[in-house]
Formats: C-alpha cells, sequence, structure tokens
C-alpha cells in the first residue's frame, strides 16, 4: 500500500466524474400518458416499489406509480416517500456530539451524556477526520477487532451500492472488524434448518402459486401474514403475489390461520381463525402428531424413504421416554385450543392436500429453533414434502413469495473484500457483547470470543430501535469510545452517537436494484431526481471522503466514479444480455424472463421424486426428524428433536394480570422506516403513539378504552402506547407494532412506543443465539401522566455557531494504516474474489467461516442462481467455501 495514491480532490478536479454528472439522468421512457401534463419525471424504485417522481424547480413535488410493474402500490410510497424526503427529522449538516468534540484529543469525551447534550454542526473534513482517528487509533491500539459494525443487512436502501456494503468495502481495506453473525429476521432458523432439511428454507423461494391453485385444498398460516408482509422489499417490491392470492381463495382452497390474533390475511382470504398462546405451536404440532398416530394417518412408508430419525420423535410423542403422551388434552392445557379442535385439524391437515406456512415470527422466541422444525416434522409424518400443492415453506409472507422465479443474476456491487477480522458477535447478542468483553459464546458450532468493543460504526442500520432492552443497550454504550452513525434522518442509532454523517435519501443519488427477491424479474434503475438536501452527501461519496481521510482513495474507488461501477454492475446481470445500459438506464427498468417450467416447480420437488438422485444438503441426505448434528453437542436447550420446552416468560407462567407482548412487522412501516411520516401516522397512531391492540376483556378489567394512552411496563421499562380495543385478538395478549422511533421522558418511559424497552435479551438457544423478541411479558395499565405530545420526530439540540478549531491532519496519523496492513494484504483466490463480488446470503456477504461445509452445501443452490455464477464459476467459489467453512480441516 502507498499513500502517494491518487485522491477523491484530484480526481474530481480532473474532471473524470462529468458521466455520473450529466448522462442520461433526468430523462424517463415513462413519462405521463397525459401528452399534456408536465414532464419532469424521473424513475426511481424503492422498498415499497418503483415510481416516476414529478420535479419542478428541483423539487420533488409529487409521483406516479406505475401500473405495468405494480398494481398495488402502498401508502408507503403513494405519502411515506414524499413526507419523509422534507420530513424536519432530515439531518442536514454533520454533527459532533458537543462533549465528543470538546475532548477528542484528551479522551475526556463523557459517554454517559450520549442521547442527553447537544450535537455541534460541523464540516464533513472534520466528521471525516475525527472518524478517522477514532478508526486508526482503536486499530492500532487494541486490534481491528475492537471496532463493531453493527450495519448489518442494508434495509435502509434498496439499491445494490446500500451503505453497510459501501462500509464493509472501506473498513476491510484498513483490515477489516468485528460484525454481526446471523440476523433479527430468522436467526434462530437459519441455523438449525440446514442441519434438518438442508436449506435456510426462511430465504429460500417457495413452491409457484399455480401448483398450491392446481393441488392445494388446505392452506395453514401460522402465525403468517403475506398480505402485510408483502407490502415491502429487501429490494424492490412489486406487489405480484396479491393478486395470484385472490386466485388461490377463489380456486376453493381453505385457509386456516393459527395465530393470537386475527390477521390482514385472514380476512382478505376468509381463513378460519384458530386463536393460539404465544410460543406454544411446538405444542401443538406434537399434539396433533400424537392424534395423527392414534388414528393411524401417518404415511409410514414416506417417512423410511424420506427421513431419519422418525421413531425418536414419535416415541416422544407418544410419551415413551418421560411418560407424558403429547395427547390433544395435554396441549390443551399449554395453547388453549380445545383437544376437539386439535383432533379436527389434525385429520383434516393429514387427509387433504396441505401446505403449511410458518412466519419467521415463530422462531423470534426462546427455543425458536423447535418450532419450524415441529412443522415440519408434522408435515413428513403425514407425507406431505415435496409433493405439488404440499409441503412446508417458511418465506410464503416475504418478497412475494409464490412467484416464480426467473433463475436469472442480480445486479452486482461493489467487492467487500477479505475480513480479516474472524471475531463475530450473533446479530442480537450486542448489548451482551458490549457488557462482557473476552467472554466465550457458543454460535452455531463454534465458539467465538468478544472482543473488547472501542467503536461501533453504524451505517444505514437503526440497531437501537430493533436491538432488545433498549435500555440495558444504552447502559451498555457508555463502556465504547466512539459510536459513528451514517444515515439520512434522525433516528434512534443517531440519536445515541457520537460522530452524526449525513447521508443523501436515494431519491438524492443513482443506484441500481432488482425486485423480486424471489422471481428476480426486474432489473431497476435508481436513478437521482433531486439534489441532496442540506449538506448531506450520497453514500459513496461518504465513504470516498473518509477513504480519501485515510488514503485509500484509490483502493476503494479504483479510482473510478459511481456510475461507473453502477455500469459493471448492470453488466453482470442477466437482463444485459438482450438490453443495453443505455437503453435500461433511459426506460428505468429491464425484465427478466421467467421460464416456464419455473410456472409449476414445487418446492423439494425434486427430492421427492428422486431422493437418492437429488439428497437433501443434511447429514443422512435426508428430512432429519431427529438431528444427531444437534443430539451430540448435548446443549440442555437445542435437542436433537422438536421437543415441547417451557418458556421463562410465557403466559403458562405469568404472574397475575400480566399479559404476553407479541411485536409483529407494521403495516405502515419497514421496521422504523416511515416512521417520521406525518401522514402515514395520522392514519395508524393513537394520541401519537404507536398503537397497541388489547382485547376487550383485558382493557375493561383495566378501566381502559379505545383511544386511551396505556403504560406497558416489566422490570426492563415502561412504553407509552395509544389503545386499540378488539375483539379480533385473544384475552392475554397484546399486540404491538415493533420499530417505532424512541422518545424517553423524564421517568424514562418511553414515550413513543418502542416495544424494544419491554423485550428481553434472552437467546433462542445456546446454538443459535437468536433473538427471542416474541418471548416477553409485560403488565399494562392506564396511563394518567403522559408529558405533552410524543418528541420522537424532533430534531435533537444542535449547536448552529460553536467554536472549535480545525483538525490538524497530521494527528490523524494515517501512516499508522500502513503498518496496520501490510502484513495483512495477499492476493485474493479466484473463487474467494467471486464470492465477495457477486455472491450474497440474503442480506450481505458474510464470513466464510460462519457456516459449516453441509450449511454452506444448503445455502448455494439458491445463492448461485441469484449470482449468475456459471459451471465453472461456481466450481471455484464452492472450493474456496469447503476450504473456509467452520469445519473445514485446518
Amino acid at each position: 500500500m502507498s499513500f502517494s495514491q491518487p485522491t477523491r480532490r484530484s480526481f474530481l478536479q480532473g474532471g473524470a466524474a462529468v458521466f455520473g454528472a450529466t448522462s442520461l439522468m433526468g430523462t424517463t421512457a415513462l413519462a405521463a400518458l397525459d401528452p399534456n401534463s408536465f414532464d419532469g419525471r424521473v424513475f426511481h424504485a424503492t422498498h415499497y416499489g418503483p415510481f416516476e417522481g414529478v420535479v419542478r424547480d428541483g423539487k420533488l413535488v409529487g409521483l406516479n406509480t406505475i401500473m405495468d410493474i405494480d398494481a398495488r402500490p402502498t401508502e408507503m410510497l403513494t405519502t411515506g416517500v414524499m413526507d419523509r424526503t422534507y420530513d424536519k427529522s432530515r439531518i442536514n449538516y454533520p454533527m459532533v456530539r458537543k462533549s465528543y468534540l470538546d475532548g477528542w484529543e484528551t479522551g475526556d469525551i463523557k459517554p454517559e451524556l450520549r442521547g442527553k447534550e447537544p450535537y455541534v454542526r460541523v464540516d464533513w473534513d472534520t466528521a471525516w477526520s475525527l472518524t478517522a482517528k477514532a478508526l486508526l487509533d482503536t486499530a492500532t491500539n487494541h486490534g481491528n477487532e475492537a471496532i463493531f459494525s453493527s450495519s448489518y443487512g442494508g434495509w435502509s436502501n434498496a439499491g445494490t451500492f446500500r451503505p453497510n456494503v459501501l462500509q464493509g468495502r472501506l473498513m476491510n481495506l484498513i483490515g477489516g472488524c468485528t460484525v454481526t453473525a446471523g440476523d433479527w429476521s430468522a436467526g434462530a432458523s437459519q441455523v438449525a434448518l440446514p442441519h434438518i432439511i438442508g436449506d435456510m428454507e426462511v430465504y429460500s423461494t417457495q413452491s409457484a402459486w399455480e401448483t398450491i391453485r392446481d393441488h392445494c385444498e388446505v392452506f395453514v398460516l401460522v402465525g403468517c401474514d403475506p398480505i402485510k408482509n408483502n407490502r415491502v422489499e429487501y429490494r424492490v417490491a412489486d406487489h405480484g403475489m396479491y393478486a395470484h392470492w385472490e386466485t388461490i381463495r377463489d380456486s376453493g382452497v381453505k385457509f386456516i390461520s393459527i395465530n393470537p390474533q386475527k390477521t390482514a390475511s385472514d380476512a382478505y382470504l376468509d381463513a378460519d381463525w384458530v386463536q393460539i398462546v404465544p410460543n406454544t405451536d411446538v405444542a401443538l404440532f406434537c399434539a396433533m402428531a400424537n392424534h395423527v398416530l392414534a388414528e393411524g394417518l401417518e404415511d409410514r412408508a414416506y417417512m423410511a424413504k424420506y427421513t431419519v430419525g422418525a421413531d425418536k420423535w414419535i416415541a416422544y410423542v407418544n410419551g415413551e421416554e418421560d411418560g407424558v403422551a403429547k395427547t390433544p388434552e395435554w396441549a390443551a392445557e399449554i395453547t388453549g385450543i380445545e383437544a376437539a379442535k386439535i383432533r379436527e385439524m389434525a385429520e383434516l391437515f393429514a387427509k387433504s392436500n396441505t401446505n403449511i406456512a410458518g412466519a419467521w415470527a415463530l422462531q423470534r422466541a426462546q427455543h425458536g429453533e423447535m418450532t419450524h422444525w415441529a412443522i415440519i416434522n408434522f408435515a413428513a409424518l403425514t407425507g406431505k414434502i415435496g409433493k405439488p400443492g404440499c409441503g412446508v415453506g417458511f418465506s410464503w409472507h416475504y418478497g412475494n413469495g409464490g412467484m416464480p422465479a426467473s433463475g436469472k443474476s442480480n445486479p452486482a456491487g461493489l467487492s467487500q473484500g477479505r475480513n480479516f477480522v474472524k471475531t463475530v458477535c450473533p446479530a442480537s447478542r450486542i448489548t451482551d457483547m458490549l457488557e462482557n468483553p473476552g467472554k466465550e459464546v457458543f454460535y452455531n458450532g463454534n465458539t467465538h470470543t468478544y472482543p473488547d468493543v472501542k467503536v461501533v460504526f453504524n451505517a444505514g442500520n437503526n440497531f437501537m430501535s430493533h436491538q432488545q432492552d433498549t435500555n440495558r443497550l444504552i447502559r451498555a454504550l457508555e463502556k465504547v469510545e466512539t459510536v459513528v452513525s451514517v444515515d439520512v434522518w434522525w433516528t434512534a442509532a443517531t440519536r445515541w452517537a457520537d460522530i452524526v454523517m449525513p447521508a443523501a435519501s436515494t431519491l438524492e443519488q443513482d443506484d441500481i436494484s432488482s425486485g423480486g427477491t424471489y422471481s428476480n424479474d426486474k432489473v431497476y434503475a435508481m436513478k437521482k431526481m433531486i439534489e441532496p438536501v442540506g449538506e448531506s452527501l450520497p453514500d459513496y461519496e461518504i465513504f470516498e471522503g473518509l477513504a480519501d481521510t485515510l488514503g485509500l482513495w484509490a483502493q476503494f474507488t479504483d479510482g473510478e466514479d459511481k456510475m461507473y461501477h453502477i455500469r459493471r454492475a448492470y453488466e453482470k446481470s442477466s437482463a444485459a444480455a438482450h438490453t443495453p445500459f443505455e437503453e435500461f438506464w433511459e426506460k428505468g427498468f429491464a425484465r427478466q424472463e421467467v421460464p416456464e417450467e419455473a410456472r409449476k416447480w414445487t418446492r423439494h420437488g425434486a427430492f421427492f421424486n428422486d431422493p437418492e438422485g437429488n439428497p437433501l444438503h443434511t447429514t443422512s441426505g435426508k428430512i432429519e426428524m431427529f438431528c444427531e448434528d444437534f443430539a451430540k453437542l448435548d446443549i440442555d436447550d437445542m435437542p436433537g428433536m422438536p421437543i415441547w420446552m417451557e418458556k421463562h416468560e410465557y403466559l403458562g407462567n405469568a404472574k397475575e394480570g400480566q399479559l404476553h407482548v407479541v411485536s409483529p412487522h407494521p403495516w405502515f412501516r419497514l421496521h422504523s422506516q416511515m416512521d417520521q411520516s406525518e401522514n402515514l401516522r395520522a392514519l395508524y397512531k393513537v394520541q401519537g403513539r404507536e398503537p397497541v391492540r388489547i382485547n376487550t376483556q383485558d382493557a375493561a378489567a383495566r378501566g381502559i378504552e379505545d383511544g386511551d394512552l396505556v403504560e406497558l411496563y416489566n422490570d426492563r421499562g415502561t412504553v407509552i402506547a395509544g389503545a386499540v380495543v378488539s375483539d379480533e385478538i385473544m384475552p392475554g395478549v397484546v399486540s404491538i407494532y415493533e420499530g417505532a422511533w424512541p422518545q424517553l421522558d423524564s421517568k424514562g418511559r418511553c414515550n413513543s412506543g418502542l416495544v424494544n424497552f419491554l423485550t428481553s435479551t434472552q437467546r433462542s438457544s445456546g446454538v443459535a443465539q437468536a433473538t427471542t423478541a416474541n418471548t416477553t411479558l409485560c403488565s399494562m395499565r392506564k396511563c394518567e401522566d403522559p408529558e405533552g405530545p410524543n418528541l420522537a420526530y424532533e430534531k435533537p439540540a444542535i449547536l448552529e455557531e460553536y467554536d472549535y478549531a480545525a483538525i490538524d491532519y497530521d494527528k490523524i496519523g494515517v501512516d499508522r494504516l500502513y503498518e496496520l496492513t501490510e502484513k495483512l494484504y495477499a492476493d485474493m483466490s479466484p473463487g474467494e474474489k467471486i464470492y465477495f463480488e457477486r455472491c450474497t446470503v440474503c442480506h450481505a456477504p458474510r464470513e466464510v467461516t460462519h457456516f459449516t461445509q453441509q450449511q454452506w452445501k444448503g445455502i448455494t443452490p439458491s445463492m448461485f442462481p441469484r449470482a449468475g455464477l456459471d459451471e465453472a464459476e461456481a466450481a471455484l467459489v464452492t472450493e474456496y467455501l469447503m476450504q473456509n467453512a467452520s469445519d473445514a480441516p485446518k
């Protein structure tokens, strides 16, 4: 590495960035059909759908939805995108917390004042310089593992050049950092299911919807709400399944919903609603299995051919081991479902062509690994998996599951390069890591040691709103020296930061994306339509500037501007074979053909038709109803088969008056995104607070009426929410959407209704270490003393004119970087290079040692087609993965 490399300033002065500034930016082939209308329209695409922005005098004044590629746009697109673009919650300038700015040289930075004291408006050079110094100080004094990236996921941006990807590229150029392993979405099942059924399942293509229409008789929704959750997408939503759900419903398929509350999908699909005590689904499926066995409805031939371990699970279900038969009467006491109803469902599901759709929410619970496994075992017991119209699916509610898959490759972004730091933190254990440096934690078959984190770098991620037990996290952050946040708005993640870098929204920068997590049938241009608000910068330019400060501009950019990288990304997609880049960018999108045979595809159908020729990627090659991989670990909360285990807190052990809190995904938001939209809030907030759904009986017992403010509280915290009294949630359960922006009042209560002030940091198990957000009890009372309105959407206190000295560049100590990295760099193997450039494990490239060889074999069948790898490239990547997996020979 050399610090005489070209710099960003010299590049810009040389005029090399003109293409991105002038060419193709303001054109669109989808101008309004009305020939007399204003034609200042620019194509763009978001998590909420594609659209054309109407721009007048440089300002976004409206948007047009595009029926041809999204027939069912939501209010988040039509209202929320406009609202948040110019909202008062925008971060207009670089900011530094006052005590941090005052004490950056002396070290007297007062971390205990995060979230309490004003910010100082600074210039970009100051923000970049302070960040660079913090990174280099930490790497030099404590090692790169003391730098922690909380930026997993990239949900803030639908584009290929997400902030977490850009951050990962830069961090790896300085030697890497500690990253998260797994995720919040499906952290338990993504670890467990590859061992059980040979695939993550939670991020996998579902059976094509036509097979459900033509062959399914009973479709079971277990906590699953596809009508609500498919309103948004990890990439670009096009709501393609909505019309097909109607077709399935109208074809005569019977829907049954097992859920503590009635959902939008239940109403839309005319489902029979079966109420169940939260977190007790394993008991239900064990009891249904018991009745199937009692009635002789099991498929012994199927189990003999396609499964292993059936006899051990059957012995448990029949009570041969513990003396307790898992009968419908046994389960009725646990689940709240009458024994007769359990028998009725067991017989119906066994005798019908039944498809069972399990939500991710089921496994966000203590012992969450058990729930999807119990569903799989029941389906295997009754001989369903792999047959048209039958089986199991754990992603019907996400990415428009059910849409036939094109099998085409998507745009590929910047290579992340190699992360030389191998320490990881399971995604839901950030607080535990910060509190316990040096602690050993077992995750997914390997023991990891928590680092002593000195810097938290957060880009495009609101970890403060989705990490459990928020009060505990706030206290734990006091041990951290520097918190850096890159964001567009004043989210919770910025309000507890030291250095805040304002990012432009996606409307203010160019990018590229694709549509349909599973269909992959379109590539979208995300064209810049307005200039960045205030002094905000596109994410690429933020990290470009930080790279320049570190002397790494040439390595980070490859000496090119962002549009060069966008073009290269497009050319790696299948669309480039038939649509030139210029034509694609002009029109705004390019279609990717879906082959006819994909319309008849059944999940696990190849395995069912030829189990020897198409074995599953499990140890046995079959469905593991009992799994030796887990049994041999001898971990108390992760046995070798799905069994009922009592939770540390649920209605079965609740104290008098306690309620079970469930926290599903919101209707009008993507997690915390869109919470600042004033017009959307008007549609659902109650007295400006997050709504909480309460059963009529529970409300009456506490003197609560619809529209009242209530307090939900436990020993972890208190939130104030607005009551929505309903008979469509079972007694003893309250439901409050996750993702609200927090605001603490003088008593420490969240005046806005962020549920994670209540949720627990209890792990799912000692194997997956995943979140248990849906294993939560609280008490409830009417709020008699709210302290004014919810101020979560107001800017924090800001000192606009505050004297501070310019930072001497020599004090950053950039020369230290060479010593830190020269011994780390080596040429990547061809397979490693392809993996980091083109492959993703749902959200982002992951450290290869996070998974075993067997798990990688289960992941790659869906990963390789999305990456567009040919046979030779796939072989190179497979070789790299097998040589570096967690259980590879050393």
